[in-house]
């Protein structure tokens, strides 16, 4: 892929969780409002980056056979890296998304990049790559949030939106509402692709 293909795949072509199918746990688990699947996104988009980038440098000194569990330990640092920072900056933040900052590590979108991406293509296009996806699955993290924060709460990132009237449809913040968000929104999008002819392919 040439460098503009690249930052512009992980928007549509392979958007995390809705057409790659991966992070869903985090897609489910922490978007209850929008800030946190919006903060979320981020961390995401910072390991997916430099995980991306020390791989792809790494690519041909790292041995076949120990290419997994190489990949895990890079992951693993920038992940402390982020969850030290956090708990320093954000810390409200920190303490909403718990466990799932840690739990990074083993988030299959950023490993499967490594495996598929970083480790086969050059430094540059790598990090492109990390952005592309990462940002995508920010902006995906963001709009299941936004959605549910408005139809259970009736506010977004916090800020009222709705009136004094507006009943809040507190199921939309509930697990069961994550799983109802995430499934519409796939759905929709497939159907959107079907109805352009599109034929998905990973890569």
């Amino acid at each position: 892929m040439t460098l503009k293909q690249t930052l512009l795949h992980g928007f549509w072509r392979d958007l995390p969780p809705f057409r790659l199918v991966l992070g869903l746990c985090p897609a489910l688990a922490v978007t209850a409002a929008a800030n946190n699947g919006l903060g979320m996104g981020l961390a995401v988009t910072f390991v997916l980056v430099f995980s991306n980038l020390i791989i792809s440098l790494l690519r041909k000194v790292i041995p076949e056979d120990v290419r997994i569990a190489s990949y895990i330990v890079v992951i693993a640092t920038l992940v402390v890296i982020v969850e030290l920072a956090m708990k320093a900056f954000f810390f409200p933040l920190s303490q909403q998304l718990g466990i799932y900052i840690p739990l990074i590590v083993v988030n299959c979108v950023i490993l499967g990049r490594a495996e598929a991406f970083a480790s086969r293509n050059t430094p540059v296009l790598s990090m492109a790559d990390g952005l592309s996806v990462g940002l995508g699955f920010t902006m995906s993290l963001t709009l299941v949030g936004s959605i549910r924060e408005l139809l259970g709460a009736g506010t977004w990132f916090g800020l009222t939106v709705f009136g004094e009237s507006f009943e809040p449809f507190e199921f939309m913040v509930q697990a069961p509402g994550a799983f109802l968000c995430l499934g519409v929104l796939l759905g929709l999008m497939n159907a959107w692709s079907r109805k352009r002819g599109e034929i998905f392919v990973q890569t």
